[in-house]
């Protein structure tokens, strides 16, 4: 597995990443939070501009490829002692082939690299990934619920792990 780094100058992997990143967060989130919520928050956080002005405020996103076949992608940042891991998502036929657990450990290389001691991330509720986190080791230290605007909120749980 490879890990193409996404860079603000570069509009064509901006451009692919925000294509990506719509089609698996739609697929997978229109069930779970139905499709206007989710047809929002893809326009607040996955659209190019989105993506933009992440890049532009520290964040690190990778399309995760296998060969030239993109299987996923994710984004982090530091956020004090920690890597705060915004976003970690595969494509539906992708699941199950060990790809989440070498993306964590791509982050967790790049955590320790950096310095920092834990990764944290928020995932919802409904969400299976919930189970696959924990036996990744990641344990539950809060429930948010946090207002995204025009009346949705994102009902998460917050995991942290500790190296």
């Amino acid at each position: 597995m490879e890990f193409m780094s996404v860079d603000l100058a570069n509009e064509e992997l901006v451009s692919r990443l925000s294509k990506i990143a719509s089609e698996i967060v739609k697929k997978y989130y229109d069930p779970l939070l139905g499709s206007e919520q989710n047809d929002y928050m893809i326009e607040k956080f996955q659209s190019v501009p989105a993506i933009r002005d992440q890049l532009s405020r520290g964040y690190h996103y990778f399309i995760a490829q296998d060969g030239f076949r993109a299987v996923g992608f994710l984004g982090y940042y530091t956020r004090g002692d920690h890597l705060y891991l915004s976003k970690l998502y595969l494509s539906e036929g992708e699941r199950g082939k060990g790809y989440g657990r070498k993306m964590l450990d791509f982050c967790l290389k790049n955590a320790k690299e950096d310095g920092l001691n834990a990764i944290e991330l928020n995932v919802n509720k409904m969400n299976a990934s919930v189970a696959i986190y924990e036996r990744f080791g990641f344990k539950r230290i809060r429930s948010e619920c946090n207002d995204i605007g025009h009346g949705f909120f994102m009902d998460d749980y917050v995991y942290r792990l500790e190296f």
